[in-house]
């Protein structure tokens, strides 16, 4: 079920993710992008998450999808 609720999250944060960083990409990329940011976000911000619950882990999804965006953008697009 985590899993799950890691996916949902990851999804929606890679929609603002690409909104906030003024990115066109297709639906399945966003997705993609936000479920990557979502694992690297939730890795990065485990301990925070313990403490204050899913505001912390949505927070990170959409920093590190935004991270991805990043690197994406800086190394595959070109």
């Amino acid at each position: 079920m985590p899993f799950l609720i890691l996916i949902v999250i990851g999804a929606a944060a890679g929609f603002l993710a690409t909104r906030f960083m003024r990115v066109q990409t297709d639906v399945p990329t966003t997705i993609a992008i936000g479920i990557g940011g979502a694992l690297i976000g939730w890795g990065i911000l485990r301990f925070l998450v313990s403490i204050t619950g899913w505001v912390a882990a949505f927070v990170g999804a959409i920093l590190g999808a935004m991270a991805l965006i990043w690197l994406w953008q800086k190394y595959v697009a070109k």
